[in-house]
């Protein structure tokens, strides 16, 4: 009677590999954005400067939201004036920033900020909306029509360029020239 051979096992060296596997496609599962920062956010709004609002959320341990959170605006003023319910736009300035763009009018405003579940948040703060500024206007020229004492000064930049190029022609021409004599028989 011929004897079988012991089952084989995995040794050390094939366990390895596997595990490497296994850990590198658990890296690559996307995990779950309010799983990994609890289900509450905070929100800091405030105006922007002008007659507009900002907000900026985060999760409680303070990463920004990165994910898209639906935030609704209600804004009251002097004299029952109301702004909303406005829905906010993600904005430019990076993750987790919202902006309203100009809704308000100049004055102080009590402004709501809410976002329903699964993230639920609100926060009430009072805005001091104010004008938008203009920018300041160009310089006017000079009543003598005499130019700006910052481009009087160009000529002479090309003229150092142009003495910087001639000096490096003429010493590259003297060591073509001493090099040349050198080699000659």
């Amino acid at each position: 009677m011929r004897r079988r051979p012991p089952p084989r096992t995995l040794g050390w060296r094939a366990l390895v590999p596997l595990l490497c596997a296994l850990f590198l496609a658990a890296g690559l599962v996307p995990a779950a954005p309010a799983a990994a920062h609890g289900d509450k956010i905070k929100l800091a709004v405030a105006g922007d400067g002008a007659t507009g609002v900002t907000v900026q959320a985060t999760y409680q341990d303070g990463h920004p939201v990165d994910t898209g959170v639906r935030l609704v605006l209600t804004a009251t003023a002097e004299g029952g004036r109301t702004v909303g319910p406005l829905q906010l736009n993600p904005a430019g300035e990076g993750e987790g920033f919202y902006t309203t763009g100009p809704v308000l009018t100049p004055g102080p405003w009590q402004v709501t900020v809410t976002a329903p579940k699964p993230t639920p948040a609100e926060v009430r703060v009072v805005v001091q909306a104010r004008a938008a500024q203009a920018a300041p206007p160009a310089p006017a020229p000079d009543a003598a029509g005499a130019p700006d004492p910052a481009d009087t000064t160009t000529w002479l930049w090309w003229v150092a360029g142009a003495a910087v190029a001639l000096a490096a022609v003429a010493t590259l021409g003297a060591l073509l020239v001493r090099t040349r004599t050198r080699h000659r028989p």
